[in-house]
């Protein structure tokens, strides 16, 4: 164990962790709130995450960008952004419909046992990503350089660059806007009502499959604009990437408390940092069993997550 190593990384080794894990927290939240209204975990948002980081980089593309381009001046950065950041969220809602169209509202409507819905999303995962797969021909795509990692200011020594202020801030924003929706505006309220007794809010005259389609477009927007920020962050993309960081999305949302909306966002940077630490601590190939150790040991001392509170408890 490199105690020294981790305590002469301390600073950089945090805000690296909170970067990924805002990644991690975005796309947590297609978990949760899936899994708070249906009792479903969808294995195949990961694949959602992927179709928005890919529509990013073809929204980039489609402006004569490629992997050498670098984007200079305010006013272009923040609209290669914004208008990849459109494209990132309507591909992955666009995804999530599909799924929950074609995959999960079939097996619903016939009162079909969980097991069968947990293959379909397997099944749906593999498919999608082998779809992607095929046409990247299984080679590394290449990102532009949208926003430069430069340093823009330090605290106690330790650099922050934009990149980090971006996913953070972009993740933190999101959370804030979906908490505001969940417990403040009608659908917010629908999608509660079904997640505390679907039969009751029936009767109330909420439309179950409307609320549970509208679940899958908001989770898979979050997604998407996580696919954004990842391309930023790391510069290149794979067919593949989804798989680990989705399991670890997932993790996070069981950490913070699956249906816990601010569950998936503490679970998240937690997870994040955690990993992190552990990489500093004892090398860089410990970092994703540290990842799952956590989850274990945690789940082992309590087994509602941190935070615990289900989706449809949440309060207005």
């Amino acid at each position: 164990m490199d105690f020294d190593g981790l305590f002469s990384n301390f600073g950089e080794l945090t805000t690296t962790g909170l970067t990924q894990g805002a990644i991690y927290a975005l796309v947590a939240l297609g978990y949760t709130l899936v899994y708070g209204v249906l009792r479903l975990i969808n294995f195949a948002h990961s694949e959602v995450f992927i179709a928005g980081a890919f529509a990013a980089l073809w929204t980039w593309g489609a402006f004569g960008l490629n992997q050498d381009s670098v984007v200079t001046g305010f006013g272009s950065i923040v609209f290669y952004l914004l208008v990849a950041m459109l494209a990132a969220a309507a591909a992955s809602a666009l995804t999530a419909t599909v799924i929950e169209r074609v995959a999960y509202r079939p097996l619903r409507q016939r009162n079909a046992p969980p097991l069968a819905f947990l293959i379909t999303a397997i099944g749906a995962s593999i498919a999608i990503a082998e779809a992607f797969g095929v046409y990247t021909r299984r080679l590394p795509q290449g990102i532009p350089t949208i926003v430069k990692n430069d340093t823009v200011f330090s605290i106690a020594g330790v650099p922050i660059t934009k990149v980090q202020i971006l996913t953070v801030v972009a993740a933190l924003a999101m959370m804030v806007a979906l908490d505001f929706f969940i417990n403040r505006s009608r659908i917010g309220r629908g999608i509660r009502a079904v997640a505390q007794d679907p039969n009751t809010a029936a009767l109330m005259g909420v439309n179950k499959d409307r609320i549970i389609l509208m679940v899958f477009i908001v989770g898979g927007a979050m997604a998407g604009v996580a696919g954004l920020l990842y391309d930023v962050r790391i510069g290149n993309l794979t067919y593949s990437v989804g798989f680990l960081l989705g399991l670890k999305a997932f993790t996070a949302a069981v950490l913070g408390g699956i249906g816990n909306l601010r569950g998936a966002l503490v679970g998240g940077l937690l997870l994040g940092v955690v990993e992190n630490y552990a990489s500093g601590l004892f090398g860089s190939e410990w970092k994703d069993f540290a990842a799952f150790a956590v989850l274990v040991v945690l789940l082992m001392f309590r087994p509602t997550g941190l935070l615990g509170e289900s989706l449809g408890r949440a309060r207005a």
